[in-house]
C-alpha cells in the first residue's frame, strides 16, 4: 500500500453533541448527551495544517497544532500507524467553551473519529474501545467523553491501575448506554462566565465523610432509576453530597441559582464542574421550562436558557461533505 492510498481522498464529516457530567451525585461516572453540537469537516491534504473554527470558540484557530481536534486527531494518527501528509480543519462550533457542557470532550470525539474515519482501514486499527480509551485519556477522565460517543445516558467505569498521575493512560475504560425516558426534558442555563475544570476540581476535599458517601450512593442509583423508569423521583435523586456544596465559593452564581430552582421544586444540578446548571423537567409537569426562565431571571446574572432534547444518538461519521448523496455512515 502506498502512502497515498493510506488516506481518503475526501473529507470526512464528524457531528458530536454536548454532555453533562455528574448529573448531581454521579461524579466521575454519569454522563448525559444533550441535543447542542460541534461539527467538524476534516481532510488530508498535501502538507501543513490549515485550521478554520467559527461559532463558539472561533479564537482557538490561531492554535495550530494547539488546538484540540489537532491534538486529538495526532494521537489517534499515531494509533493508526503514522501522521498524513497534510491536515485541513473546519470547526463549527455550538457548544460553549469552559460551561460545563462537555466542549472538550466534543473536540477530543472529533478528532479521534475523524482521524479514524480518514483512514482507509480505521475502523479495523482503532476500533470502538480503542476510540473510548484514547478519548478518555486525552480528556482524563471518561463520563463526558463516553456520553458525546454513544448518546443518551451513560454510566462509564475504569478497570485496571486508576491512580496516581499517569492513571488516565494506564486506566481502561468502560461504559453502559442507557435509553432515557421521552417525557424528561433538559433545560441547560448557559453560565455568561467561564470556569476550567482544574479549578473546580481543586476545590474539592481529599476525602469526606462516611455518610455523605453513603447517601450519595444511594442518590446516584435512584438516579439511573429516575432517569429510564420512575420521573416522579427526579428530584430527590438528583441531590448531591459529595462535590457540588464544595465547590460553591468558586462559583457562588451557580450556587445562588442552583439553590433557588431546588426551593422551587424543580431537580437542577450543577453541569459537569460547572458554571452552568441543568434543570430536568416532566413534559406536561410542573415545575417547567417556564419556571426555569422565570428563576434564572430573578438572579439578576445574564443566564441563557437553553430547552434541549437529549441526544439518543451520539457522535457520527459521514464520509462525504452534507448534501452528498453518496455518503455512508462510518459509525
Amino acid at each position: 500500500m502506498t502512502a497515498g492510498s493510506r488516506w481518503l481522498d475526501k473529507p470526512v464529516v464528524v457531528r458530536a453533541p454536548a454532555s453533562s457530567a455528574n448529573l448531581g451525585p454521579g461524579f466521575d461516572s454519569l454522563g448525559l448527551a444533550l441535543s447542542l453540537h460541534d461539527v467538524v469537516v476534516a481532510r488530508v491534504t498535501g502538507g501543513g495544517l490549515d485550521v478554520e473554527v467559527s461559532g463558539e470558540g472561533s479564537e482557538t484557530a490561531d492554535e495550530g497544532e494547539g488546538h484540540l481536534v489537532v491534538r486529538a486527531m495526532r494521537a489517534a494518527f499515531d494509533l493508526l500507524g503514522g501522521q498524513p501528509p497534510g491536515i485541513s480543519l473546519r470547526s463549527l462550533n455550538a457548544i460553549p467553551h469552559g460551561r460545563g457542557l462537555g466542549s472538550s470532550a466534543a473536540a477530543i470525539v472529533t478528532g479521534v473519529l475523524a482521524a479514524r474515519g480518514l483512514a482507509r482501514d480505521g475502523a479495523h486499527l482503532l476500533p470502538d474501545p480503542a476510540v473510548l480509551r484514547l478519548a478518555a485519556a486525552l480528556e482524563g477522565h471518561p463520563d463526558n467523553v463516553a456520553a458525546c460517543l454513544e448518546g443518551g445516558l451513560t454510566i462509564a467505569w475504569t478497570t485496571g491501575e486508576d491512580t496516581g498521575p499517569d492513571a488516565p493512560a494506564r486506566a481502561n475504560p468502560h461504559l453502559v448506554r442507557l435509553s432515557v425516558l421521552d417525557e424528561i426534558k433538559p433545560v441547560v442555563c448557559v453560565a455568561p462566565e467561564v470556569l476550567s475544570t482544574a479549578t473546580a476540581r481543586g476545590a474539592l476535599p481529599q476525602t469526606v465523610p462516611h455518610r455523605d458517601a453513603a447517601a450519595n450512593a444511594a442518590r446516584s442509583a435512584l438516579l439511573v432509576a429516575a432517569l429510564t423508569r420512575v420521573p416522579g423521583v427526579l428530584f430527590d435523586a438528583t441531590q448531591d453530597y459529595l462535590h457540588q456544596s464544595y465547590r460553591a465559593e468558586v462559583m457562588p452564581g451557580t450556587t445562588d441559582l442552583l439553590g433557588r430552582l431546588r426551593a422551587a421544586g424543580v431537580a437542577a444540578v450543577v453541569s459537569g464542574a460547572g458554571p452552568s446548571v441543568l434543570a430536568f423537567t416532566v413534559a406536561g409537569l410542573h415545575p417547567g421550562p417556564d419556571l426555569v426562565d422565570s428563576i434564572a431571571a430573578e438572579t439578576g446574572i445574564g443566564w441563557r436558557i437553553s430547552p434541549l432534547d437529549i441526544d439518543r444518538q451520539g457522535a457520527t461519521l459521514q464520509t462525504a461533505l452534507p448534501g452528498d448523496r453518496s455518503r455512508d455512515s462510518a459509525r
